[in-house]
């Protein structure tokens, strides 16, 4: 993982490197999507984006995947061929579409949901990229509430627009945990390797590479990653939890796999 990161080339070699959708059969059918889109280049910029979106979601068919939280909705690989994906990919291949129309299309990363957002008439307009359709910033709440409880507050960083950096270790996040539920958790490990590489001081990625490498029976990582986030999150509120799981750990001897 290195710092010349673009789209969709970077998160393609992911895809491709974590054993999912083939670089060279979605760069196909990117270019093929990149092509046709030109046909909608009107010269009102507004027009242009409303257009954009009726032939993207009623013309090609994009739309949210039913197995939302399946590794197939998080490859934007997949999510290119199939036409089917989370917020993050449908939001992504849509960034990527508008800039072929000369259109700028932010992303904006909710908790546990990706918003798109355009500045076209001055002011700020929220997409769902799920469906096209326009959001409030009482629905963005309503998004970040249902993610993090009724008590959550509408914070300003939430609507500030993601580099390409951090959209790319959302979609490795996401990927992360659609393994995790489906159970292949060598690619899940491998993630985590990755997004470790460019968040070094984010803790939380250890502890839970360290759940990941218990499920492999790698034990000593798995120690390995808890003491390290416990000597570094003393007083985060699960820490005596960790403790305790380390203990476990600590009382059984390394597999080899």
């Amino acid at each position: 993982m290195t710092d010349s990161i673009k789209l969709p080339e970077t998160a393609l070699e992911l895809n491709q490197h974590l054993g999912f959708s083939q670089k060279k059969v979605t760069e196909w059918a990117w270019l093929e999507l990149a092509g046709s889109v030109l046909s909608h280049y009107v010269v009102d910029q507004q027009q242009r984006l409303e257009g954009l979106l009726k032939w993207f979601y009623q013309d090609l068919g994009f739309s949210v995947k039913q197995d939302y939280y399946s590794v197939e909705a998080a490859d934007l690989g997949m999510c290119i061929t199939s036409r089917q994906g989370n917020s993050t990919t449908l939001a992504t291949v849509l960034i990527l579409l508008a800039k072929q129309l000369d259109l700028t299309l932010e992303a904006m990363l909710l908790p546990g949901h990706t918003v798109l957002c355009s500045r076209l008439s001055g002011k700020p307009r929220y997409i769902d990229p799920l469906t096209g359709k326009d959001l409030t910033k009482h629905e963005l709440h309503v998004l970040v509430r249902g993610e993090l409880g009724n008590a959550a507050k509408m914070k300003v960083k939430y609507l500030k627009p993601a580099t390409v950096k951090r959209l790319i270790s959302r979609m490795l996040h996401e990927l992360k945990a659609a393994c995790i539920v489906a159970h292949k958790f060598e690619q899940a490990m491998e993630c985590c390797n990755l997004l470790m590489q460019w968040h070094q001081d984010d803790v939380y990625l250890n502890r839970e590479r360290a759940f990941i490498a218990q499920q492999l029976g790698c034990i000593k990582v798995a120690a390995d990653d808890l003491k390290h986030f416990v000597d570094n999150s003393p007083h985060d509120p699960v820490i005596e939890l960790v403790k305790m799981q380390l203990k476990e750990l600590d009382e059984h001897s390394e597999v080899y796999h």
